[in-house]
């Protein structure tokens, strides 16, 4: 009987929705390698057949997966370095020429704090697109023509994200798209740690039951970068992970076990039938909230503009934000 633990669906992370599927086990029609490089965890999943991508729920392509917990304790050394590595996989997936023209797309609601990472991001980008044709000669080829647009939610203009960007993609008519958003994670240690880099584009609010028409190559005929990090896990992850840990504690008593039937595998499905109706669509995010998304944005926006720019480094960003 398949559960909420077994369900990759609930989580925008493709590492994770390896994990639940596989539940361990590699699966057929993914790889997966892994590396750490100055202190930040590499995770590459590539999703490579149709199959596959039903199981995880996620599309044909390539997730990375950049994980980095000392962000948590605001280390300056430690923040540059993580800017770097993002900085060198959007190189890598982008592949830009020096004329390449990109649109950056901040999706997310700037109401809602969780939510805000991408505006917020934005909002931090050095767009050149209106001064390229101006600029001087010792400029051209260290920046690239950038738009940069945070269109909003559908409550807030009554209009589809999608049906948005569609309209400004074919009027403004960019080589790559790079959409901005925050994500939901399965594990709480994945908030505000976790950057994902994915070459298929993006289904926004997927990760929180809010399915919107997907931004990829297929809806906007160019290629879509989709950058993210966790903000928000569900409710019935947190009771999830203090009930495993209690096991774990209590497995050497019988008497515990006792309870369950004597089958541990029994313990998933037991949570979510207690856990499911009260708070199952419930999304929790940390009270520090506030301070993450500055932390995140300024990363985040380092990282792009530095990509984007060849003329400007990481280090050079960091100051600017």
């Amino acid at each position: 009987m398949e559960s909420y633990w077994d369900d990759p669906t609930r989580t925008d992370l493709a590492v994770e929705a390896h994990a639940a599927a596989g539940r361990g086990r590699r699966l057929e029609g993914v790889t997966v390698e892994a590396s750490t490089v100055d202190g930040v965890q590499r995770e590459e999943v590539r999703v490579r057949t149709e199959s596959a991508a039903r199981r995880l729920g996620k599309p044909v392509g390539r997730y990375v997966t950049l994980n980095f917990p000392d962000l948590l304790d605001r280390d300056r050394e430690g923040r540059a370095r993580l800017t770097d590595a993002i900085r060198r996989e959007l190189d890598d997936v982008m592949a830009l020429s020096s004329h390449s023209q990109v649109l950056v797309v901040g999706l997310g609601n700037w109401n809602a704090t969780p939510d805000a990472l991408g505006p917020r991001v934005v909002g931090r980008i050095v767009v050149t697109r209106h001064l390229h044709g101006g600029l001087p000669q010792d400029l051209r080829g260290r920046l690239r023509p950038v738009a940069a647009v945070a269109p909003g939610v559908l409550g807030i203009t009554g209009m589809e994200t999608g049906e948005i960007v569609q309209g400004i993609v074919e009027r403004v008519r960019p080589d790559v798209v790079v959409a901005i958003d925050a994500l939901a994670a399965r594990s709480v240690h994945r908030i505000g740690t976790t950057f994902q880099i994915a070459d298929t584009g993006i289904h926004p609010g997927s990760g929180v039951g809010n399915r919107r028409a997907a931004l990829n190559r297929e809806t906007l005929g160019v290629p879509v970068i989709a950058v993210g990090v966790p903000t928000v896990v569900h409710a019935v992850t947190i009771v999830r992970d203090a009930m495993h840990m209690m096991v774990e504690r209590l497995r050497e008593r019988s008497e515990f076990l006792d309870l369950l039937g004597e089958d541990e595998d029994e313990i998933p499905g037991l949570i979510g039938e207690v856990v499911d109706p009260a708070v199952g669509s419930m999304m929790v995010t940390p009270k520090e909230i506030d301070r993450l998304i500055g932390d995140l944005v300024g990363v985040l926006a380092g990282a792009l503009n530095a990509s984007l720019h060849p003329g400007i480094t990481p280090q050079i960003m960091e100051w600017y934000n």
